[in-house]
C-alpha cells in the first residue's frame, strides 16, 4: 500500500456527498492521489450503491463495485433533514478543502448546502456538482443515467454494423469520463487557490460529456450540413473512418485493422480485387473494399494474419475477451490489479489508480468504510477544535 503522506494531495480533505457512480468515482481517485476522503451518508442505508448488487458479489455485506470505487475513505452518517447533524455537517465543510454531490440541481440548495451558502462558510472551498443534463433547461428533471445519456445523445447509434440497432456500449462510459472531468476542474481550481486563494465552482454533467467524448465524430456531423453518419456494412468501428479501418471475423475469431493504404491492404493480403480502388474512394466504396477485406480475412485464423501485418507496420490486434486478456504478457506487464483487505479477513481484487506518481501508480488496500464508521472520530475532532 502506498504511503499516503507522499502523495501529491495529501493533507486536503474532501466531503462526498455523492452517490452511485460519477461523483465517488472523482472522491475515488483525489483518495487515490492522498486526499482524505470523507462520504457523507443518510444513517438508514447511506448510499443506495451498498446495495446495487452485482452477480451477487459481496464483500463485508456490501456491493463490491461499492467498494471498488470507495476503497480508502470515511463514512460519517448524517441526517441532512435534521437540524442537528446539518450543523455539525456545517462544521465540517468549515475544514475541508472540497465537496463533491451529484443530488439534482436545487437539491443541495434546498438544504443548505448550495454552493454559495458553503462559499459563505468556507471561501476556499472548491465544490464539485455533477448532474445528468447541466443545472438549466428542458431536461433538468429527467434521471441522470449513463444508458440513457449514451441513448439521447446519439452514441448509441455510432456503434454497431448498418443493420444493427443501437448499440450502447457495455459499461458506463459517461459516468466514468464525467469523474475524470470532475477531478480535472478540481485540481483546476485548488492550483488556482494556490496562488489567489480563492476557491470555486466545478460544474459537470454527463450529457456534456458525452458530447466532449465523441468531439471527433460530432465535429465531423456539425460540419457535414449535420447529416447524421452512416455506419459501415462491415466491421463498424468508426463511422468517419474510411476503409478498411474496422474489425473483421477470422478462422478462429476476430482481429482489428486500422488505417492502411489500399495499395498495401491489396498486396498484404494478397486481394488484388482492391488494387482495382484508388485511395481517394476508401470512402466512397468502403463498404465493397470492407467485404473484400473480410471475406479474405475470415480464410485464415488471426494469429496468420498478424505475422503478415505486424512485421509491415500495420496497426492490428487480436480482439481479447477479458479471459484471454489476462493471460498476455502485456496484462502481466501493466501491473493492472490490486488486492483490497477487510479487518475479518476477506479479501477482493480491483482495478489501480491509472496515473503513476514518481514512477509509481498509487494502490490503497483499505475497503470500503461500513456506514457511519468514522462518525464518531470525525465529529468528535471538530468538539476538540472548538474547545481549543
Amino acid at each position: 500500500m502506498t504511503d499516503a503522506s507522499s502523495l501529491p494531495l495529501a493533507g486536503l480533505r474532501v466531503l462526498d456527498f455523492a452517490q452511485f457512480l460519477a461523483g465517488p468515482v472523482a472522491a475515488m481517485r483525489l483518495s487515490d492521489l492522498g486526499a482524505e476522503v470523507i462520504k457523507i451518508e443518510r444513517p438508514e442505508g447511506g448510499d443506495l450503491c451498498r446495495s446495487m448488487v452485482v452477480n451477487d458479489q459481496r464483500l463485508e455485506g456490501d456491493s463490491l463495485v461499492f467498494h471498488t470505487f470507495n476503497r480508502g475513505k470515511k463514512s460519517v452518517a448524517a441526517d441532512l433533514k435534521n437540524i442537528g447533524d446539518l450543523e455539525k455537517v456545517r462544521a465540517l465543510i468549515k475544514t475541508a478543502d472540497v465537496v463533491i454531490h451529484n443530488f439534482r440541481p436545487g437539491v443541495m440548495e434546498r438544504i443548505g448546502l448550495g454552493y454559495e451558502a458553503v462559499a459563505a462558510l468556507n471561501p476556499r472551498i472548491v465544490y464539485g456538482a455533477v448532474s445528468g443534463y447541466g443545472a438549466e433547461g428542458p431536461w433538468v428533471k429527467k434521471p441522470g443515467q449513463d444508458l440513457l445519456v449514451q441513448s439521447l445523445s446519439g452514441i448509441a447509434w455510432l456503434n454497431g454494423n448498418a443493420d444493427d440497432g443501437p448499440v450502447p456500449t457495455g459499461f458506463a462510459m459517461l459516468d466514468v469520463a464525467t469523474a475524470g472531468n470532475l477531478v480535472q476542474g478540481i485540481l483546476a481550481c485548488l492550483l488556482r487557490r494556490g496562488t489567489t486563494g480563492q476557491g470555486g465552482l466545478v460544474e459537470v454533467d454527463l450529457l456534456t460529456s458525452a458530447i466532449d467524448l465523441t468531439f471527433e465524430q460530432f465535429t465531423c456531423f456539425l460540419n457535414d450540413d449535420h447529416r447524421q453518419p452512416k455506419r459501415h456494412e462491415v466491421g463498424n468501428a468508426n463511422p468517419y473512418q474510411p476503409a478498411p479501418y474496422g474489425i473483421y471475423k477470422t478462422a478462429d475469431g476476430f482481429m482489428a485493422f486500422a488505417m492502411t493504404p489500399l495499395n498495401v491492404v491489396a498486396e498484404l493480403l494478397d486481394a488484388p480485387a482492391i488494387a482495382a480502388f484508388g485511395q481517394d474512394q476508401a470512402f466512397s466504396h468502403l463498404n465493397e473494399i470492407k467485404q473484400i477485406v473480410g471475406d479474405v480475412f475470415v480464410t485464415q485464423p488471426t494469429q496468420h494474419w498478424l505475422d503478415i501485418l505486424e512485421p509491415a507496420g500495420i496497426w492490428c490486434a487480436p480482439v481479447l475477451d477479458w479471459l484471454d486478456f489476462v493471460k498476455t504478457e502485456g496484462f502481466k506487464a501493466a501491473d493492472l490489479v490490486q488486492t483490497l483487505q477487510a479487518e475479518s479477513g476477506a479479501q477482493a481484487q480491483t482495478t489501480k489508480c491509472p496515473i503513476r506518481i514518481d514512477g509509481t501508480a498509487p494502490s490503497a488496500s483499505q475497503v470500503a468504510p461500513a456506514l457511519g464508521q468514522d462518525t464518531e472520530a470525525v465529529f468528535s475532532t471538530l468538539v476538540a477544535a472548538a474547545e481549543g
